[in-house]
């Protein structure tokens, strides 16, 4: 029975590892991230493909699989349910409109909101997917990718100004991801909508690419308040992230 729990870990382990690499990996490549013996990667990596969790390509390599579509959608409404809680002790201490988004492909989904109280404020509709690179939690998400992989994003994506104040050069960009991981927040300041700023954070340690933002006019979400804000952000993110954590 312990060996049979044992296999199962290691199934999930592979799938992250393929996960963390982009989603498609080779076999051997597997073997070195892992430190499993080929024959013990083979065999598991064979169980994922006929139940549909992974596939192999022509190229011989392996990719997730179209069976692991159904368990992300579900999970990722169980996602927006389980933050309400959260972004409303957040809108309760901030008073701005909380969002909650995930990296999905090459774009930041929207996956949880909890509206500001203010008859002013701000409103993104759940579901709603948005280029990263011009937005707080588009950046807060991307900061936790590696260089590499966010230059393949921008190529693929593009980075379309919205307003003056969007980052358009991918260097620039780049630069202001590596400042965002030393200072653990990203601010979008008037960069997808004039007269909006917005700060996020991203859940490090969560389950899948994930971050939260506080969204508000920018008479009221001063770079000032945005000082303030950070700190509850960061305590929030923290303790959600635990909670998305194995126990």
């Amino acid at each position: 029975m312990a060996e049979a729990v044992r296999s199962l870990e290691r199934a999930f382990e592979l799938l992250e590892q393929m996960a963390d690499a982009g989603g498609e990996i080779t076999l051997s490549e597997l073997t070195e991230v892992s430190g499993l013996p080929m024959p013990t990667i083979y065999r598991l990596m064979r169980t994922l493909v006929n139940h549909g969790y992974v596939r192999q390509e022509p190229s011989k390599r392996y990719a997730l699989g179209p069976r692991l579509i159904r368990l992300g959608e579900g999970a990722s409404r169980l996602l927006g349910s389980w933050a309400r809680p959260v972004l409303s002790r957040l809108v309760d201490d901030v008073g701005e409109t909380a969002n909650m988004a995930v990296l999905e492909g090459d774009e930041a989904v929207y996956v949880a909101q909890v509206p500001s109280k203010h008859s002013m404020r701000m409103f993104t509709e759940v579901g709603r997917r948005v280029q990263p690179h011009c937005t707080g939690v588009g950046k807060a998400l991307l900061s936790q990718l590696s260089e590499h992989r966010v230059r393949e994003i921008l190529t693929r994506t593009g980075m379309e100004s919205q307003t003056p104040n969007t980052f358009t050069d991918p260097d620039a960009l780049v630069t202001e991801l590596a400042r965002i991981r030393e200072q653990g927040y990203a601010v979008d300041d008037e960069e997808q909508e004039i007269g909006v700023r917005c700060v996020a954070v991203p859940l490090l340690g969560a389950p899948t690419l994930t971050a939260l933002s506080v969204s508000g006019p920018s008479a009221r979400m001063t770079r000032e308040t945005v000082a303030d804000v950070v700190p509850i952000m960061r305590d929030a993110a923290e303790r959600f992230a635990k909670e998305l954590g194995p126990p």
